[in-house]
């Protein structure tokens, strides 16, 4: 009975554990229990706290949405007194934080218990999870193949149900890519709509958003519900949505405008099955009532693509440099602690200027204001979420491959979700289809700033036309 609740979404585990039918302690153990025959094979949980979390929920919890809810965060940012945030760069390995940061405080106000943290590629810098030090996150549908990333190790814990919904951040893509390699629901904030504070301001131009991986629209509308929300100090502000998120998905809307584009805004082409997935969707949103049309986006993929070439290496040189500064060492001898996708991103960023920086912003502003055009006319922008089914892990390593052609790849496999990260924009992927291989294959809804509402309202409509499975991983 424990195990059936476990297979529940995050909103019916809570229900089960305020009527009494399992406590939060019950419902722990029977996680941690996954985590402990599923871990041999995935590898998803890199830290586990579990006799810590045993204490906490069988305490006094706070009375909060998801009171005694298993939960997993990812080892990025969301910073846990008391434990490593590492990126999984062993560069980082005794980096042990002294506080929360207001997420993770949040995360405990909602009720949730926090039994480990999650895998992630090293220094968060790729849309898949196979860092050296950590070993690779596999896929529970195919553990061949990659769960996606950054957060791919909280997507393959989702996944493989260890836990019903798992914290994650987006910075190119990184919720929204392994959400679709796993078959999970998973929504991109606008920008500044949870708070990164204290101990970051806006985080890379703008870019990164924090968030969950979820079985459920409800579940992931009822978190932001609960974690959403500025600091005092943070350089921008969401404004507050005219009512709750969840409450948004209880009036389905009808007759929204959608523009469909199936490849990405560069050119590069989706893969057939791919473009299959947006247009089964497209067919399934003309059966409930709205309007689509295939779209040209207005602005140049061209121009973008080559701008987010020279922004994103930067993050490695600045990640890498802040940490120099803060040991008094030089980042070139560090540098060799690195991987070899990294050490290319770096020697890449170390060359750029600040002009180059200032010039990307721009262009991306540029493309933010043609979005707000965008939406004038179209409600939801409809588009596949990669441009390839989930690949074979090894599939971005620059090891084999050379640090060029691994960044192409991974360049690629951002097209059609890194412009709502630059833009600040809403966007969502959600379960659509699998592939021949039987690998989940997610669509994405984009809509204009701060109207996470109507992402919510269309993808629960998506989600009850065609129920997506929850599968785990068989032990």
């Amino acid at each position: 009975m424990i195990s059936d609740i476990l297979d529940l979404d995050a909103t019916a585990q809570a229900a089960a554990v305020a009527k009494g039918d399992v406590s939060a302690a019950e419902l722990a153990r029977a996680a941690i229990a996954r985590i402990e025959a599923g871990e041999p094979v995935l590898n998803a949980v890199t830290q586990r706290f579990f006799d810590q979390a045993l204490d906490m929920a069988s305490a006094d919890l706070p009375p909060g949405p998801f009171r005694g809810v298993p939960f997993l965060v990812k080892d990025f940012y969301c910073h846990m007194a008391g434990t490593p945030t590492t990126g999984s760069a062993k560069l980082l390995e005794h980096n042990l934080i002294d506080h929360d940061s207001a997420l993770m405080a949040r995360y405990r106000q909602a009720g949730f218990v926090t039994l480990g943290k999650t895998n992630v590629p090293e220094m968060v810098t790729m849309g898949t999870t196979e860092p050296v030090w950590r070993g690779p996150t596999r896929n529970p549908w195919n553990t061949g193949h990659t769960p996606g990333g950054s957060s791919g190790g909280s997507a393959a814990a989702v996944a493989a149900g260890y836990v019903a919904v798992a914290h994650a951040n987006d910075g190119a893509g990184s919720i929204r890519i392994p959400a679709s390699c796993c078959g999970l629901f998973g929504l991109k904030p606008s920008r500044a709509r949870v708070t990164l504070g204290p101990d970051v301001g806006e985080a890379i131009g703008g870019i990164t958003a924090e968030h969950v991986v979820s079985r459920s629209v409800r579940d992931s509308a009822a978190v932001l519900d609960a974690t959403a929300g500025a600091l005092p100090g943070d350089p921008y502000i969401a404004p507050e949505p005219p009512e709750g998120f969840l409450a948004a998905i209880a009036r389905p809307r009808k007759g929204l405008r959608i523009g469909l584009t199936l490849d990405a805004p560069d050119g590069t082409s989706a893969a057939p099955e791919c473009q299959a997935a947006a247009l089964r969707a497209a067919v399934l949103l003309r059966d409930l009532g709205h309007q689509v049309e295939e779209v040209t986006l207005p602005f140049d993929g061209a121009a973008f693509r080559a701008a987010l070439s020279t922004f994103w290496p930067m993050t490695v040189t600045r990640g890498l440099s802040a940490i120099a500064e803060a040991r008094d060492a030089d980042p070139e001898v560090l540098l060799r602690e690195l991987e070899p996708f990294n050490q290319h991103l770096f020697a890449l960023g170390i060359s750029r200027r600040a002009v180059d920086y200032i010039r990307d912003l721009v262009i991306f502003q540029g493309m933010a204001r043609a979005m707000g055009q965008f939406f004038a006319t179209q409600d939801i922008w409809l588009s596949p979420v990669l441009p390839f089914t989930p690949p074979r892990l090894g599939y971005f390593d620059a090891g084999v491959l050379g640090g060029e052609t691994a960044w192409n790849r991974v360049l690629d496999s951002f097209m059609f979700t890194a412009p709502a990260n630059v833009t600040g924009l809403p966007s969502a992927s959600l379960p659509m289809t699998v592939s021949n291989e039987g690998l989940p294959i997610g669509i994405q809804l984009t809509a204009k700033l701060n109207d996470e509402a109507l992402i919510f309202n269309l993808a629960a409509q998506l989600e009850a036309a065609n129920p997506w499975a929850m599968p785990r991983h068989k032990i």
